[in-house]
C-alpha cells in the first residue's frame, strides 16, 4: 500500500479516497443457558459416566470427555458405531440447550504411523471434525453453535508415562460453554 502511495505521490497525483463499506454486523450471539442450568443439564449427563464419559465443571463450562477407546479405533478418525448410542444421548442434551459447543481433539505425545495422517495433531484435529459433521448432519445440531479445535499433545489429562495415562490423553472433549462465548 506504500509502495502505490509513493508512487502516486511522485506522479503529482492526489491519490483517491475510497470508501470502505461498514463492517457486517457481527452474529447475533447465542444466548446461552446460565449457569443455574448447570444440575440439569449434569443430571441429564449423568448416566453416560457409566458408559465411561467423564464429566466435569470448570469455569468455561461443562466438559464432556470421550476417550478414544468410546468413539474411535486406534489411529482412526471414523467413529465407530459402538459410540454411536452414547452421541446421540449427548445430541439429545445439546439440542436442549441454547450453548454453543466446542470439539475439543487431544493426543497423546507418542509419534503415529499413519498414512492419512502426518502426525497426533492432525489425528485429534479430524477427530473433532468427525464429531462435528457426526452431530450436524446425524443429530441436527445447529452448526452454527459449533467450534472445532485441536491441542494435540500439548494439554494432557494424565501422565504420559503409562498406558492408562495415555489412553485418558486421546480423547475429545465436548465443551458446552458458559455464557454463549
Amino acid at each position: 500500500m506504500l509502495v502505490l502511495f509513493v508512487a502516486i505521490a511522485a506522479q503529482g497525483l492526489q491519490p483517491a479516497v475510497v470508501p470502505v463499506p461498514p463492517a457486517a454486523a457481527p452474529p447475533k450471539p447465542v444466548e446461552a443457558a446460565p449457569r443455574e442450568n448447570r444440575p440439569a443439564i449434569l443430571t441429564a449427563l449423568a448416566p453416560l459416566e457409566a458408559k465411561g464419559v467423564k464429566l466435569k465443571v470448570e469455569a468455561r463450562g461443562i466438559v464432556i470427555s470421550l476417550e478414544q477407546k468410546i468413539l474411535f479405533d486406534s489411529g482412526d478418525d471414523r467413529i465407530s458405531v459402538r459410540a454411536l448410542p452414547v452421541v446421540s444421548e449427548i445430541a439429545s442434551v445439546l439440542r436442549g440447550v441454547p450453548n454453543r459447543v466446542n470439539l475439543i481433539g487431544h493426543a497423546d505425545s507418542r509419534p503415529m504411523h499413519s498414512k492419512r495422517f502426518h502426525d497426533n495433531w492432525e489425528l485429534s484435529v479430524a477427530r473433532s471434525l468427525r464429531l462435528r459433521e457426526l452431530l450436524v448432519q446425524d443429530y441436527g445440531i445447529d452448526e452454527g453453535r459449533l467450534s472445532v479445535a485441536s491441542f494435540g499433545a500439548t494439554e494432557p489429562a494424565a501422565s504420559e508415562d503409562t498406558e492408562e495415562g495415555r489412553a485418558n490423553n486421546r480423547r475429545v472433549e465436548i465443551l458446552i460453554v458458559d455464557g454463549g462465548k
